[in-house]
């Protein structure tokens, strides 16, 4: 086997890691922001970390595949209200629908297979609290 060329290989700690903040205007959020290293990857696709400040949450969305994510540190919540902590691991099923909010902040590593579709915003926010 061949060394691996320095053009090929991309290593970042999460500790110093320069996240990219998602614009609002285009977006629909504030404090959240990801880490994606494969530069051949479309943004929100494959897998990418995410980064949600105290207080954000992410846009409703609709998943066109699957989405898998793992909570590295922090805790979020879903619209309906089941809260996911450090070291749980997620899978939801293509065609679900959500949007999350973090209290205190979070890491989350991510799979998504497709893209995410915009839905309605009246569907979001307010939640119910507890764990489900």
């Amino acid at each position: 086997m061949n060394p691996i060329a320095p053009n090929q290989r991309k290593i970042v700690n999460l500790k110093d890691a320069n996240f990219t903040p998602y614009d609002p205007e285009t977006s629909g959020e504030t404090g959240t922001s990801f880490l994606q290293l494969n530069p051949h990857m479309p943004r929100d696709f494959g897998f990418y970390i995410y980064k949600m400040s105290p207080g954000s949450h992410s846009k409703p969305h609709r998943h066109g595949g699957a989405e898998e994510f793992y909570v590295i540190e922090g805790s979020l919540t879903d619209h309906d209200g089941t809260i996911y902590q450090q070291g749980d691991v997620v899978w939801l099923a293509p065609g679900t629908e959500h949007n999350s909010y973090s209290e205190k902040g979070c890491t989350v590593a991510v799979f998504s297979e497709l893209h995410e579709e915009q839905v309605d915003q009246a569907r979001s926010f307010p939640l119910n609290t507890g764990r489900k």
